[in-house]
C-alpha cells in the first residue's frame, strides 16, 4: 500500500463535510456519463504519451546516456502525474512505478524500491545508470501493464470527480515540501501535471454545476488561475526551475494557493451527489 497517499481526517475532509451542502437538484447520474466518457479519452491519451515517453526514457537509461535520461525524467513523469488518481486504483502498479524511498524499510537500498524514483536516485544522486537496466525494464513493463488495465477499466464517477481534489490535496499535503522528486528537484513539473489533471476534471463537470452554483464555479475558476499564474512564474525554457531554487516564501505562497483550491475542490463530489 502507498501509505504516503492515505491521510486520516484532514482539513480537506473537514472542509468537504462542512461546506459541500446538498447535491445540486438538477444533476442526475446520467448527466455524468458524458464527462466521465470524455475523461476516459483524456486518460487514454495521457497513457499513450506515458508509454511512448517511458520507452524513450528507459532506452536512454539502458544505453548509459545519463544526460539524456536526466533530461527526459521530468517530462516523462508528467503524463503519470496528470492521471494519478486513476493510476492509484491499481495500488500494486502505483507502488512499483511511483513509490518513494521512505516507503521501503531499507530506503534506497531496498530491493523493493523500484520505478521512477529509484532510477531518479541513481541518475541525480549517483550521476550514473549503473545497475539500472533491470529497473528500466521493470518500469516499462509496469507502465505497459497499467495502460492495459486502465484501457479495460470502467471509470467510477466518484473516483473521477474526487480526483480533482485528490491531485491538489496531495500537492498541498506532501509534495509542497519537495519530498517527491528529492534527488532531481523537478517537483514543479509534477505540480503542473497535477494541476492540469485536476483542471481537466473540473472543466468537464463545470457545466453541471454552473447553472445551480455559479458563484462556486467562478470562485474555483479564479483559484485555478491563481495557481496557474503562480506556477508560471517559475517557467524556465520548456520546463521549470529546480524546486530547491525556490525560497521558503515562494513555497508558502504556492502552498496557500494550492490549499485554497484543494479545499474548494473537496466539495465537488458532494455537489454532484457522489458522496
Amino acid at each position: 500500500m502507498h501509505f504516503r497517499r492515505y491521510f486520516s481526517l484532514s482539513a480537506f475532509a473537514l472542509a468537504a463535510a462542512a461546506g459541500s451542502g446538498l447535491a445540486l437538484a438538477a444533476v442526475s447520474p446520467l448527466d455524468l456519463v458524458k464527462p466521465v466518457a470524455d475523461y476516459k479519452i483524456y486518460v487514454s491519451e495521457k497513457l499513450e504519451t506515458l508509454l511512448t515517453d517511458t520507452k524513450a526514457f528507459t532506452s536512454a537509461v539502458k544505453a548509459g546516456d545519463v544526460a539524456k535520461a536526466k533530461a527526459l525524467f521530468a517530462p516523462t513523469r508528467m503524463s503519470y502525474e496528470a492521471i494519478e488518481p486513476i493510476a492509484e486504483l491499481f495500488s500494486d502498479l502505483d507502488a512499483s512505478i511511483d513509490s518513494r524511498a521512505d516507503d521501503h524499510e531499507k530506503a534506497e537500498k531496498d530491493p523493493g524500491f523500484t520505478g521512477f524514483h529509484r532510477i531518479e536516485f541513481q541518475l541525480f544522486s549517483e550521476n550514473s545508470t549503473e545497475g539500472m537496466a533491470p529497473f528500466a525494464d521493470k518500469l516499462l513493463a509496469d507502465v505497459t501493464e497499467l495502460n492495459k488495465r486502465i484501457t479495460d477499466l470502467t471509470l467510477p464517477p466518484e473516483k473521477v470527480v474526487g480526483g480533482a481534489a485528490a491531485l491538489m490535496e496531495e500537492v498541498a499535503a506532501t509534495k509542497i515540501s519537495g519530498e517527491e522528486d528529492r534527488y532531481s528537484h523537478t517537483d514543479l513539473w509534477d505540480f503542473k501535471a497535477n494541476f492540469d489533471g485536476s483542471k481537466k476534471i473540473f472543466d468537464l463537470v463545470r457545466p453541471l454545476i454552473e447553472s445551480g452554483d455559479g458563484a462556486f464555479v467562478t470562485k474555483v475558476a479564479g483559484n485555478f488561475t491563481t495557481v496557474d499564474t503562480t506556477l508560471a512564474k517559475y517557467k524556465s525554457g520548456s520546463g521549470y526551475e529546480l524546486y530547491d531554487k525556490l525560497s521558503e516564501d515562494d513555497r508558502k505562497v504556492l502552498a496557500a494557493a494550492v490549499n485554497t483550491l484543494a479545499e474548494d475542490l473537496s466539495t465537488l463530489r458532494g455537489k454532484l451527489g457522489l458522496n
